[in-house]
């Protein structure tokens, strides 16, 4: 019997990165969501379901592996490793929220386990290591390879076999290197043993290759398009694979008998169970069985919606070869049978390119999905040296040869267009063509966005685009970058009418009363506003995504040859983790105390990563800015520290370079973050002392109101008008008030849409005007333009808060 879909397991909400299917009522699964699961069966006829949430940390979680049952874990126990170095070991007939066992050594992600049947552990890692654990504690350091291992196999208790991006294969007699099998091309991602010949092993080149132990190829099994992940062994002897091409495929005899195709873009991981069935988990997130045994085939209904899944997705062009639309024959072309198991074959339907394989175990042609033209998720596509998954011709001008695009899926639109502007010289106008070009371009690039692995820091979608997923909110509704949803909540997002019957008016919202303030008689006249000494801080946010986005940039920066040097250094991650750590426990609701305190040495972790990295890839680390300037001011308590950290923040921000319109996302993007943060800068109990704040100030001076958008503006003058309130607060010097009349006096000048910006900045000027009669800090020519600035103002916007605030001002300076 062919295999067919059993069940689909779902609780994970990113990439499966790795499986554990020991028993046949028993599956573990590790996730880039930083957890792992364990599944059970409660009885043959029950479905899986989780039995518990394994979790140790909040990075990925990209290896899993199993240990037979003791007289301590009668249900054995779960290992996993991954982004945080540590392997972790867990009990599973009495998970704990922390591990039993905790295996440090690693230096760099875990990305690989085995386990020998008699419990010794074998893990691979980044580090270029490989190391054999026994007991819980380290027996052997495999050192040897020149890259990463990324495969590990345990042959027996003194055996071990492991994989390495640098291409080759070791046999290792415990500690020492006994053989090295060479063949593959390009990195090894697996190996499996197979009985009565030796072992199979995979890799990026697409091959999977059978050797003897002796050093002897076999057989290699061609057949996948891209990058293969995973092996598996059926207890028949079959292979099982996994791979970038979306699918698992069965082999026998050195052939390909069966195709699995996934609506997923990568499947990391496959297994086998005992009983025949085999486990995959994918990028969509999702943990799929498959049998060959019709009792355990999912319903009729549900193996129908799993084929219109496959059926649904987009698939590259490069994946299925080169094709010509006119060429290609119609749906009577699926009349005759294939010619061999996974034979692909495109028909032309209408309009549409189809892409259909052949599976024998059916007899059936399968519809795999819609192809589109463009290089996608096949092979990497060359160019300057380095692999992207699209490379698209742009004509430009005809006679001119066309130009090359580059484009990865991972990227940000705006960012490979901009790219792609600037190195040929073309005007910034064009680049929402471009990013509309890339989008339009990549749709067979769409294939299990479900997981939300690559949201977008400008929209919040869950794919890059090009404009805002809904429409978009007022000025102050301080869209979180990394979800979408969570909102910062400093100020609300509306500002009604004031009530003006009460004494407590909320100053920014004109409306809401603070509770439990008496109510003033309906007769009373409108309330005094000014002065206003309460603070406005940007505090809130989803620090588990806006960690994860970090530690994903990083990832990125470590994987790639040529940008590998900027990423974090082993002590500044400890540094970065530990922010989050204290972070987490402060934003946490209730609020936990941290652990520890934040000090001057975080801080300058904070500023090197800042002065290291892309600016795409800045806004995380600058976000990270704005929460520890808002819960651990006193870690900038060190003299000249808050000057380095605030000379980093502009420098990130690319406060020197061009304003013009439209400003680069990812300057339009970290320029909010660094106001935001400089908002959080000014608060309560917050020393003047040194060139700090008059430095802020100036900088700010430089930049041209014109070119900030509406979020811009509103955190604009919500740092001046925090900087007011300072001024309320603690005597400052003239030259301090002087720099803040003169960048609120242009904004109530200038601001002509958005009420919000200009109420902030003429609240923060009543402040100031109340401060200068403690300590005389304006003067008369001051005054006079005050008056001019407040009737103009009063003109533009006729809402009753800020006629009553001007009308206040007014007096004031009468």
């Amino acid at each position: 019997m062919p295999y067919r879909l059993s069940a689909s397991l779902i609780a994970h909400s990113s990439d499966v990165r790795a499986l554990s299917s020991p028993t046949n009522d028993l599956v573990l699964s590790a996730s880039r969501d930083a957890t792992a699961i364990y599944w059970q069966k409660p009885s043959p006829v029950a479905p899986f379901a989780p039995a518990s949430v394994l979790r140790a940390g909040s990075r990925y979680i990209n290896s899993v592996a199993y240990i037979a049952p003791t007289s301590d874990a009668p249900k054995g126990y779960a290992v996993t490793g991954g982004q945080d170095t540590v392997i972790n070991v867990f009990r599973l007939d009495a998970p704990r929220e922390d591990p039993d066992f905790s295996l440090l050594g690693h230096t760099e992600n875990v990305c690989v386990l085995d386990v020998t049947p008699g419990g010794a552990i074998i893990s691979g890692s980044w580090d270029r290591t490989a190391k054999v654990w026994k007991n819980f504690a380290l027996a052997y350091d495999l050192r040897g390879h020149q890259q990463s291992v990324w495969a590990v196999l345990a042959v027996d208790e003194d055996q071990y076999l492991t994989g390495s991006a640098d291409k080759t294969i070791k046999l290792w007699q415990r500690h020492k290197a006994v053989h090295t099998y060479e063949g593959h091309r390009d990195a090894v991602r697996g190996l499996a043993l197979v009985p009565d010949i030796g072992f199979a092993s995979c890799s990026n080149d697409s091959e999977i290759r059978v050797w003897t132990f002796g050093g002897d190829l076999v057989y290699t099994l061609f057949g996948h398009t891209s990058y293969v992940y995973s092996l598996s062994v059926l207890p028949t002897g079959d292979i099982v694979s996994g791979g970038e091409d979306r699918t698992v495929r069965i082999w026998r005899d050195g052939e390909c008998i069966q195709t699995l195709v996934h609506p997923a873009i990568s499947v990391w991981a496959v297994s086998s169970m005992p009983n025949g069935d085999i486990i995959s988990g994918c990028s969509d997130g999702v943990v799929r069985i498959f049998s060959a045994s019709e009792e355990r085939w999912a319903s009729e209904a549900d193996l129908k919606e799993y084929d219109e899944k496959v059926a649904s997705t987009a698939l590259p062009s490069q994946q299925v070869g080169d094709i010509k639309k006119s060429d290609l024959p119609g749906p009577e072309a699926l009349n005759f049978p294939g010619k061999k198991p996974g034979e692909v074959k495109m028909i032309r339907n209408g309009s549409v390119v189809e892409a259909h394989q052949w599976d024998s175990a059916t007899n059936s042609w399968q519809k795999i999905g819609d192809v589109v033209d463009a290089v996608g998720q096949g092979r990497k596509q060359l160019y300057q040296g380095r692999e992207y998954d699209y490379v698209f011709d742009v004509d430009i001008q005809d006679g001119v040869p066309p130009l090359k695009l580059p484009y990865n899926v991972t990227e940000n639109p705006f960012s490979a267009a901009q790219k792609f502007l600037e190195s040929n010289d073309l005007p910034l106008t064009y680049i929402d063509e471009v990013v509309r070009f890339i989008e339009k371009n990549t749709s067979g690039a769409s294939i299990g966005a479900g997981s939300e692995e690559y949201v977008d820091p400008y929209t919040g979608a869950s794919r890059y685009r090009s404009v805002p997923s809904a429409p978009s909110g007022p000025a102050s509704s301080y869209q979180d970058p990394y979800t979408g949803g969570s909102r910062y909540t400093g100020t609300p997002t509306t500002s009604p009418p004031p009530a003006a019957a009460s004494q407590y008016v909320d100053p920014f919202t004109g409306a809401s009363r603070y509770s439990g303030a008496p109510q003033s008689p309906a007769s009373a006249a409108a309330a005094k506003i000014l002065p206003v000494e309460k603070f406005i801080t940007f505090k809130q946010a989803n620090v588990s995504a806006m960690q994860g986005k970090l530690q994903q940039f990083d990832e990125a920066l470590r994987n790639e040859i040529s940008t590998s040097s900027l990423a974090m250094y082993p002590d500044e991650i400890v540094k970065i983790e530990e922010a989050f750590d204290f972070l987490n426990a402060a934003t946490a609701t209730p609020r936990r105390r941290p652990n520890g305190t934040l000090a001057a040495a975080h801080i300058e972790t904070i500023i090197q990563v800042l002065e290291r990295w892309p600016s795409l890839q800045r806004f995380p680390v600058i976000d990270l800015s704005r929460l520890v300037t808002g819960f651990a001011p006193e870690a900038f308590d060190v003299p000249g520290l808050k000057e380095k950290f605030i000379e980093a923040l502009f420098t990130a921000s690319e406060w020197s370079a061009s304003w013009s319109l439209p400003l680069p996302k990812p300057k339009e993007t970290n320029i909010l973050l660094l106001f935001r943060t400089l908002s959080n800068v000014f608060q309560d109990k917050i020393s003047l002392s040194g060139t700090w704040s008059g430095k802020v100030l100036e900088y700010l001076d430089q930049a041209p109101y014109s070119s900030l958008n509406k979020n811009h503006r509103v955190a604009l003058a919500t740092i001046l008008f925090n900087a007011s309130c300072v001024a309320l607060r603690t005597p400052v010097e003239k030259a301090f008030s002087d720099q803040l009349i003169s960048l609120i006096l242009p904004i109530l000048r200038s601001e002509t849409a958005d009420s919000e910006a200009a109420y902030r900045a003429l609240v923060g000027l009543g402040n100031l005007i109340h401060a200068s009669k403690a300590q005389n800090l304006l003067d008369a020519s001051q005054f006079g333009e005050i008056v001019v600035r407040i009737r103009t103002l009063s003109t533009t916007f006729p809402e009753e808060r800020v006629q009553n605030v001007a009308q206040e001002i007014t007096a004031l300076v009468s």
